[in-house]
């Protein structure tokens, strides 16, 4: 597992998730009769809203108020969207969520997504086509890479992590380097040969945006081949505005902590059996990524230097 200063590592997250005080009134639903959650395009739009709808339609009813579904355009737009007070409650990638942190919005991640056997941690991997001739990070020299967003975890930061530790510069090393937008855009570029490698989110052999893709007929899994997977990185959260009265946010923590029980059918829909509850973290989990976001950065301001 890699330290603190260069590497990640899974951070533990065991903080209560608590509960309203029972003479807590309601008053907060005038002032907000509709919440705003907003998800990072981790794939595309359509299959978002098929797989949150049910989970909006909970919270809605748990809440007793309206709660609205919002697909970000990109990482960054979730981020300035807390950081406007626009969007109540955001889903996460770790980078992103460290990188609202780091510009100063003002939210607390309170669910943190685990793995079928109670990890909280998953991984940044490169794909290749099964069939080409590629064993190793070093044979795609002049070759095209392909990440995600740039402020990806699994799709840029780590990737860029990693490649440093090899002493490659992505940008000299490869003949170009393409932003997809979405984990499976990446995917969709390698199978066009728009790219030759791509980066990706990987949990273990039962879960990852490959496996997801497969199921809908938008991949063959078999097709591809890892060939670099990273140390684990903490799992993504889901966070609010600290601004929320706290009544509500001890309801939004109760409705999502306790969904995995109280609408089985609605948190299928969104991990399809093959992720485990989600369970309460706190802001210092997420210590480490910003840690690696600052790496990057520096990465970033070396080379425009």
């Amino acid at each position: 597992m890699l330290t603190r200063r260069h590497t990640l590592k899974l951070a533990a997250a065991g903080l209560a998730a608590g509960a309203a005080p029972a003479f807590a009134q309601e008053d907060w639903k005038a002032k907000y009769p509709e919440l705003i959650f907003a998800i990072i395009p981790a794939e595309n739009a359509s299959g978002v809203v098929e797989r949150y709808t049910p989970f909006i339609n909970y919270l809605s009813k748990e809440l007793g108020t309206k709660v609205t579904l919002r697909i970000a355009n990109d990482y960054a737009a979730i981020i300035e969207g807390q950081r406007a007070g626009n969007i109540h409650i955001g889903m996460y990638g770790p980078a992103s969520f460290a990188r609202a942190l780091m510009t100063g919005a003002k939210i607390d991640a309170f669910a943190i997504e685990t793995n079928i056997d109670g990890t909280k941690g998953y991984y940044s991997v490169f794909y290749v086509k099964k069939d080409s001739p590629y064993q190793k990070i070093e044979d795609l020299k002049g070759k095209n890479l392909g990440l995600v967003d740039p402020n990806s975890t699994s799709g840029n930061n780590v990737p860029r992590f990693a490649l440093n530790s090899m002493k490659i510069d992505p940008e000299s090393f490869f003949s170009k380097v393409v932003y997809t937008g979405s984990h499976e855009n990446a995917i969709i570029a390698l199978s066009q040969g728009t790219v030759d490698i791509a980066a990706n989110w990987w949990n273990d052999e039962q879960e990852s945006n490959l496996l997801r893709m497969a199921r809908k007929n938008m991949a063959k899994a078999e097709d591809y081949r890892i060939i670099y997977k990273s140390e684990q990185i903490v799992n993504s959260p889901m966070a609010y505005l600290t601004t929320l009265p706290e009544a509500l946010r001890a309801k939004i923590r109760d409705a999502v902590l306790n969904i995995a029980t109280k609408d089985k059918v609605a948190f299928d829909k969104i991990y399809e059996g093959k992720q485990g509850p989600l369970v309460a973290v706190d802001n210092k989990a997420y210590d480490p990524i910003i840690e690696l976001n600052k790496f990057v950065d520096e990465l970033r301001k070396k080379k425009s230097s």
